[in-house]
């Protein structure tokens, strides 16, 4: 049996998807207030619902019973709702599940993270305080530290809007990312499960190809056949608002708009003899399939 926390979530909710396809058993932790569309879903697609909040450490003891692999991709960034903090819920919410999951005798943790990044932030901290606890459990653990996912840092929501003809880019634009898919962050968390070769890892994940923000923009034109206007928010920008900040949630952003303006690039060699997965969805394909819903036409001699 493998529990998923998160798994209402872009991310998570793909996971489920994934192990019902395979035909593994399987719970997924929902909230009292999570979407009802989306908890349906997750009923119909085979899941067992079961209710928990990491905020309460009794609720996740009875989820973690009986359950044999523990996938976390749970964060209060994209999903914030009262009484969720970094500190609440990417913080003491993973160490109460790691705590929960130690007690029921859960044997593998699979926990999803990021990169280190040059600048303290307070996500950031939460994430290495429980990757750290995570090593020193009774469980076996993969981590796994995706860079940015495409879907979300290339979208609308932060700024890179083609359909109107506009990308706001963190930084110079210059320093290239491994940008990733969240569908093939998914299909590497499931590719950990029962697999030997994943126990005790630490993973890095990128996508198949490092680009530049400002490549991404000329692929962009090229697939969508129309200019895109460029606008920067500049380091120093960034840096002051990172130093303003009082919320710890936007400080986070802050910190990881930094973080994205330094680039990162990911050498998948090792994540790729590790887990079995190939064909990863490069930032092409991504506006390939997006390229109807963004007005444009294909071109395609690009």
């Amino acid at each position: 049996m493998t529990l998923v926390v998160g798994a209402t979530g872009l991310l998570g909710s793909h996971i489920c998807a994934l192990l019902a396809d395979r035909g593994t058993p399987l719970k997924a932790l929902t909230r009292n207030s999570s979407n009802a569309d989306k908890v349906a879903d997750l009923r119909k697609g085979g899941a067992e619902i079961v209710r928990g909040d990491l905020k309460d450490l009794q609720s996740l003891q009875a989820a973690c019973r009986g359950v044999h692999t523990v996938i976390s991709t749970a964060s209060s960034t994209l999903s914030r709702q009262e009484g969720d903090s970094i500190d609440s819920v990417d913080r003491q919410g993973q160490l109460n599940l790691i705590e929960a999951a130690e007690t029921a005798g859960v044997k593998h943790f699979v926990l999803i993270s990021f990169p280190n990044a040059s600048i303290e932030f307070p996500l950031q901290s939460a994430k290495r305080v429980v990757e750290d606890r995570l090593r020193r459990s009774a469980m076996t653990h993969t981590i796994l530290q995706p860079t940015f996912f495409m879907e979300v840092w290339l979208s609308p929501a932060l700024g890179f809007d083609p359909a109107n003809g506009t990308a706001q880019i963190y930084g110079n634009g210059q320093n290239r990312i491994s940008w990733i898919s969240f569908q093939d962050v998914a299909r590497f968390a499931v590719a950990a499960v029962d697999n030997q070769r994943a126990v005790n890892a630490t993973v890095k994940l990128g996508g198949p190809e490092a680009l530049s923000p400002l490549e991404v923009v000329r692929v962009v034109e090229t697939t969508i056949g129309k200019p895109v206007s460029v606008q920067h928010v500049p380091v120093e920008a960034l840096r002051a608002q990172h130093g303003a900040a009082t919320d710890s949630l936007q400080q986070s952003f802050a910190g990881l708009m930094l973080y994205y303006a330094s680039g990162d690039v990911i050498d998948m060699t090792e994540a790729t003899r590790l887990l079995p997965v190939d064909r990863l969805k490069s930032v092409r394909d991504h506006f390939q399939a997006t390229a109807s819903t963004v007005g444009g036409t294909l071109n395609r001699h690009s």
